[in-house]
């Protein structure tokens, strides 16, 4: 094979290393950053036109957890699509009828925005229950999934470390993990 054929057949960056070092091997210095792996995340849309008042919250919620995970990315669903998430506000208590990972029906309930809670911490909990996130009752200000447990005081609309790995770890076979169906009261 002719040197010529060969450097075209290597990847760019190789190529261009060996461009610069004049064909002779070098070795990468010791502290180069590792490949990352670049997979695409896994989209899961969602169609807040029945959100109402909660909109805005709806937003906010989907890109906080947009922000906060990379296997799977929220969002909204174009004009004629069947979106994987239906969010409709109503006046009971915020409630997440799960059909599958990355697939259901949020109600988010006026009750508890009436009561004092936080609509966002409301909008990413819901969206959590549809990541494949349980509730965590009873628990801290810190677990987005405490939910209410938490009290009307915390506004922690920001899921934990561990709660981002859960979602992470379900989310990282391509969406080949199918969870049944659940319904979650908050």
């Amino acid at each position: 094979m002719r040197s010529g054929k060969f450097i075209r057949a290597l990847p760019a960056a190789v190529t261009a290393v060996l461009a610069l070092t004049a064909g002779q091997a070098v070795a990468a210095p010791s502290s180069a950053a590792p490949a990352e792996h670049t997979a695409a995340a896994r989209v899961v849309t969602y169609d807040a036109g029945g959100a109402a008042e909660f909109k805005d919250a709806v937003s906010k919620g989907a890109a906080i957890w947009n922000e906060s995970v990379a296997n799977v990315e929220l969002k909204p669903a174009a004009s004629g699509q069947q979106a994987n998430v239906r969010i409709i506000a109503d006046n009971g208590w915020p409630r997440t009828l799960s059909t599958g990972l990355g697939r259901g029906t949020i109600y988010f309930g006026r009750q508890a925005v009436d009561e004092g809670y936080n609509t966002v911490r409301i909008s990413s909990h819901e969206l959590g229950h549809i990541l494949g996130l349980p509730d965590m009752k009873p628990g801290p200000c810190s677990s987005l999934m405490s939910g209410s447990t938490a009290g009307i005081s915390c506004t922690n609309p920001y899921p934990n470390t561990a709660e981002k790995a859960e979602v992470e770890d379900s989310f990282g076979l391509a969406g080949a993990v199918t969870a049944a169906p659940r319904r979650y009261r908050d």
